[in-house]
Order: C-alpha cells, then structure tokens, then sequence
C-alpha cells in the first residue's frame, strides 16, 4: 500500500484537525479561533520538528484512526519547558486532535495500553492522543482478595429482555468489547447472532463500533469509552448514597469514568430494589448509545436495544 512521505502526512493531518467541522460537546468539537492562531498552530509545528519521522508517521496513523488501529507510543524527549511553551506535549496533542477544551495534564488518564503505563516515565513519555482518555467528575476501588474460578468479572450481552450468547469470562487486567475493531481482540459483539433481531437493534448494533475497554487496576474497575456515541451507565457505587431510583451516568466518547468502589460497597449492600429487581452492589449495567431511566422515555435498561450486564466476582 502507497504510504505519503510522513512529514507531509502529519501537516496534512494537522489542516485537516483546523477544518473539522462542529461534533458538538465532547471530542472532536473544534477549537476556538484564539486557540488556532495565537497558540495552537505555532506550538504543534514546533512540536512536529522534534519528533522524528516514525514517530510522525506513528502519530499520523493514530490519528486518522482515531485509536482504532495499535500504532504504538509516540515517544517525546522529557525536557524542560520553555516560557514559550503553554502545554506539555501530550496535552497539546490531546487538544489538537481530541479535547480542544482540556485545560491541564490532571484531567486526563494514561490507557494500559501505554507502554508508560507499566515502566513509568523515564528519558521519554509517549504522547500519543489516544493512549489517553479524560477523567470523569465525580471520581468516585475491586478487593485485592483472590478470585473464584480465576476471572474477576463475566460479561453478558442483552439485546432488550434477551441474552445473546454466552457469559463471557475475564482474566486479563483489561478487556476490549466491541461490535467491528481492526485488529481487536476480546468480547467481540459483531459475531454474536441472534433470530429474534428487528431493525432497532441492527441499528444500535452498527453504532457500538470500537466500544469499550474495561479494565480493572488497583482495585479499581474503569469504564473507557472509545467508540463514536455515549454509553451511559448504571453502578450502585457511583450513585450518591440513599438515591432512590436509577442513577444512570452518560459517557461520552473518549472519556473515562470509575465505575466500581469496593469500600462503598459495604455502605450500600442494603439497597432498596432500582426498579427491576433487587439492587446487586456487584453489577454494572451499560447500554450502548441509547439512554434509560427517568430522563429518557425508556424507564428500563431491558427497553433498550443493546446492553451490557457486568457481573464482578466476589472473594471466596
């Protein structure tokens, strides 16, 4: 396959970011006039300048990508910054191409998929766009104890009050799940079948794309969304203890959230019922693209068309 010379295809990659037009709130809307010629512009090109044609080309294909394909990290010198410099690194090129209105390197976190992530900074740090997502408010922990069976979680997909398919087991630290991924590999959606499927689904189906990674880390479980529609999202441990009702979170594209709080846990494992059964302080609900509960006109999670059950394992 034709590849354009690398320098060539980041300047090109760089006109076509000042050009996207409007995708409203969240990743991809576009920077302010202010941003463009007073800070954005001559910053990135000096930028350009240090990195080396790999990494440019790296860069480039992350970029056209939009974090579909692994391209790898985009690694930058650690170095002081000048008074020049308004941003380090990777925050420039997080708002270059992801979040013009990200403000600072604290509102965003590193993927495991990073090679940072597992070595720490040492003389470089990558500063690839889409080895990041941008933190969630409120930022609200999974015990460390050993798990039954080996897995920390089982996945179930519904579509409306049907399952589709089998349990799925997790035992990696992180799991991609995904209707259509190049190169991806997890709970793959796109090969589930089903007979009973009617045209609200198919269509849902196509907008979950690149989906989701979950991982867990720390005692932590994340929720990343990385396709190109919400998710929105249902944990006891992120609603406000003594909420009555459904509290159900929308995450928008790029962006992370902490989904599980072992410690909260313990606060709430007497929990009224949500409206569909007992309250499970275990179980996390996601529906990919459509929203439930008493701001949508679907009052369930089993009114919409594709859904995610999250069944966490509890210690022996």
């Amino acid at each position: 396959m034709f590849r354009p010379r690398r320098s060539l295809s980041a300047r090109q990659l760089w006109r076509r970011r000042c050009t996207t037009p409007s995708r409203g709130q969240g990743e991809g809307a576009p920077p302010s006039p202010e941003d463009l010629h007073n800070a954005l512009r001559p910053a990135a090109h000096q930028l350009f300048k240090k990195l080396k044609d790999e990494q440019l080309w790296q860069l480039a294909e992350a970029v056209e990508s939009k974090g579909r394909w692994d391209c790898g990290c985009v690694w930058f010198p650690l170095e002081g910054r000048s008074a020049k410099q308004s941003w380090a690194p990777v925050v420039l090129l997080c708002k270059l191409y992801r979040w013009p209105d990200l403000r600072s390197a604290t509102e965003l976190k590193r993927l495991n998929q990073c090679e940072n992530y597992w070595r720490g900074e040492g003389t470089s740090v990558c500063c690839n766009p889409y080895h990041f997502s941008r933190l969630v408010a409120p930022d609200t922990t999974l015990s460390r104890a050993s798990h039954k069976d080996g897995h920390w979680c089982k996945l179930a997909y519904w579509e409306h009050r049907t399952r589709v398919g089998r349990l799925y087991n997790v035992t990696e630290p992180a799991v991609q799940i995904f209707h259509d991924l190049p190169k991806g590999s997890g709970f793959c959606l796109g090969y589930l079948g089903s007979d009973t499927r009617n045209e609200t689904v198919k269509r849902t189906r196509k907008k979950i794309g690149p989906g989701l990674i979950l991982s867990h880390e720390q005692d932590e479980v994340w929720v990343y969304n990385r396709s190109d529609h919400p998710v929105f999202i249902n944990s006891p441990t992120l609603a406000p203890v003594n909420t009555r009702g459904q509290s159900v979170h929308k995450l928008l594209p790029g962006y992370s959230i902490k989904v599980f709080d072992a410690q909260q846990v313990e606060r709430i494992s007497g929990c009224s019922a949500l409206g569909e059964g007992p309250c499970d302080p275990h179980s996390i609900r996601i529906s990919f693209a459509k929203g439930w509960g008493g701001c949508y006109s679907r009052q369930f999670i089993t009114s919409c068309p594709c859904w995610l059950e999250i069944l966490l394992s509890t210690p022996k």
